[in-house]
């Protein structure tokens, strides 16, 4: 009897992880639920995420959405495994990375085609650290372990001559806690994100705050992968999800789609006008001015392009070697099939 009860109940777990998997949460009444996971709602590499909310063009396409912010995009991942959410806001790297582990998720719609971190040193740091080969043995900030942030980190420690883990990786977060760790010396640098970023040159001066590395641009993404294009922030999700959810994927690219377009044809200032007011981290002209900075990074149509995947692909493979070791199969890793049906 207990024997029975026991497989029953592994046979009632096995069928809420496939349905988290595959199915959507839904009422009698309404639209279907969305949860999407996002690795810091106020990181401007994030924005178009909640901006569309914020215009309304989720509910447009018969969809609630539901934001649910994590600390950094590999927290954004683990919510994914363990069905917390839908679909992440995240960056394309982790596809790859999660096909290298057998685990497929996919993305659909791209919202960055920079990276757009930033590598600065510390203003309070006690190191002497004028180039990246200065790290052997310091404190580095990151978002999380397994971020996006740490990824860049290790790569650019490869490029430069050390190992991987010759830094000393701490979780910072991305928002005001990053700019916290800055300035009060507890990390030498960080991999940091706009506004955060642009709020530490406000309080310190611009020229106070050494920059070893900045993909915001092309000329940044050219400088450090040799690359034109480098997709970042995507929308994806478990690759069983979206192909039994076709129709929801659809909706959520259109949204975002129109969203891009949106922000092509305004100002900084309005959109910002259009985020919550928190998000500016108490200094609204300041976040004003990062938005201007990073608009040219922003997909102009949503696409993935496959020389950016490639891009990506090349780049973890220098310093993940469960990526070197293995075909990964790109293709596999994304679809631009949402964003040529709009």
């Amino acid at each position: 009897m207990q024997l029975r009860r026991l497989v029953a109940a592994a046979v009632v777990a096995v069928l809420a992880v496939t349905t988290g998997a595959c199915g959507l949460e839904k009422h009698a009444e309404g639209p279907p639920v969305v949860r999407i996971g996002v690795g810091g709602l106020p990181l401007l590499v994030y924005l178009p995420t909640t901006l569309a909310q914020r215009l309304g063009y989720y509910a447009d396409e018969g969809l609630d959405v539901r934001l649910q912010e994590f600390q950094s995009g590999g927290k954004a991942l683990q919510g994914l495994q363990a069905g917390e959410v839908d679909v992440v806001s995240g960056f394309y790297d982790h596809a790859i990375q999660m096909q290298a582990k057998r685990r497929p998720v996919k993305a659909f719609v791209n919202m960055l085609r920079y990276p757009s971190l930033v590598l600065a040193v510390s203003p309070r740091s006690g190191r002497r650290i004028t180039s990246i080969s200065d790290l052997k043995g310091a404190k580095v900030g990151v978002t999380g372990p397994g971020s996006s942030t740490d990824f860049l980190l290790k790569y650019l420690l490869v490029r430069n001559g050390l190992r991987a883990d010759d830094a000393d990786a701490v979780a910072i977060g991305g928002d005001t806690s990053a700019v916290a760790a800055m300035e009060s010396g507890r990390v030498d640098a960080a991999v940091m994100i706009d506004p955060a970023f642009s709020l530490l040159q406000k309080r310190f001066g611009a020229a106070n705050v050494r920059v070893l590395s900045d993909t915001r641009t092309a000329a940044g993404v050219r400088a450090e992968f040799g690359t034109s294009t480098y997709p970042a922030t995507v929308l994806y999700s478990g690759s069983e999800w979206v192909g039994g959810n076709a129709p929801v994927a659809g909706k959520l690219t259109r949204a975002i789609v129109r969203t891009l377009d949106w922000m092509r044809k305004h100002t900084a200032a309005e959109i910002a006008e259009k985020m919550p007011r928190d998000y500016a981290g108490g200094d609204f002209e300041t976040y004003v001015q990062a938005i201007a900075h990073a608009k040219d990074a922003y997909s102009p149509d949503g696409a993935i392009p496959i020389n950016g995947a490639e891009a990506v692909s090349g780049i973890l493979r220098q310093f993940e070697p469960e990526i070197a070791r293995i075909s990964v199969i790109l293709e596999d890793t994304f679809t631009n099939e949402f964003v040529t049906r709009n």
